[in-house]
């Protein structure tokens, strides 16, 4: 990302205080449409490997076509935000943790208010989008709405496989490099993920349980070709959740917004506009 670019919103730094789980911390964040005060706001939750640079422009673009603001940050251990320790694995329950503590402390340092929340969209992709499943469940009266795209809800055979694969992509091939761009301590971001994903403890993680407490409006979208996962994943949401609406894209893998962003676009703003018009 090009930060001279002076059409490019600010990268900024906010300051979560230390609690009795967890020390202080220090995430990057970016205000999209920023002149639009009254406009809901769109959280976006990164997927496993991302960061605020990572989504590029798509948020930007999905905030203009729907009128919103937009709210991107880097999750703790990735892109400019407070690293992992080398020596810190995450638990088992780290996604519980991401929705449940650190996205609302980041929602009170930035002023975003319980009126604003009823109306704010969640929005995020693969571990990202299990984050905005596990907040719109411990916050039912929060979020205006969910839109988690190939969020998983269990662990698969097929997603530990590609999870595997990617460790030998990272220590023999070119993906470390090509994650360098993204975070300022790329160790830090791709074995914080590629750790946990493979711990043993992990393949029981499942918070199906869980949807059923989901009551905001949901979109769950999945490609019917992705490497990470298998349609079980959002059938298993759309089975919990009954006013759930089920996209899934053809010719489609893991990242719709790079893989097929006018599809996903599209199906976002069916969803969206039938939301608005009920």
């Amino acid at each position: 990302m090009d930060r001279l670019d002076q059409h490019i919103p600010a990268i900024r730094l906010a300051d979560l205080p230390a609690t009795g789980d967890r020390e202080s911390l220090r995430l990057e964040y970016q205000w999209l449409n920023a002149g639009q005060p009254g406009a809901p706001v769109a959280v976006f939750l990164h997927e496993g490997l991302g960061s605020i640079s990572m989504w590029k422009d798509w948020p930007q673009k999905l905030c203009e076509q729907l009128g919103l603001r937009g709210l991107v940050y880097s999750r703790p251990g990735y892109g400019g935000s407070t690293p992992r320790a080398p020596d810190v694995k995450w638990p088992v329950d780290f996604m519980q943790r991401q929705a449940h503590d650190v996205l609302p402390a980041l929602l009170d340092v930035l002023g975003i208010d319980s009126a604003e929340r009823t109306r704010m969209w969640v929005i995020g992709h693969s571990d990202g989008g299990s984050i905005a499943l596990l907040y719109a469940a411990a916050f039912p009266d929060a979020p205006g709405g969910v839109i988690a795209i190939a969020p998983h809800v269990f662990v698969e055979d097929v997603s530990v496989k590609a999870i595997s694969e990617a460790t030998a992509l990272y220590t023999q091939g070119d993906l470390r490099a090509r994650l360098s761009r993204y975070h300022a301590d790329v160790d830090s971001a791709f074995y914080g993920w590629n750790d946990i994903w493979l711990n043993p403890e992990f393949r029981h993680w499942n918070i199906t349980d869980r949807l059923s407490s989901i009551r905001c409006p949901l979109l769950a979208v999945q490609g019917h070709d992705d490497e990470y996962a298998t349609m079980a994943q959002i059938d298993a949401i759309g089975s919990h959740v009954p006013q759930a609406q089920l996209a899934k894209l053809p010719a489609c893998g893991h990242s719709p917004h790079r893989q097929c962003p006018a599809m996903l676009d599209a199906a976002i703003a069916a969803f969206v506009k039938s939301i608005r018009s009920s």
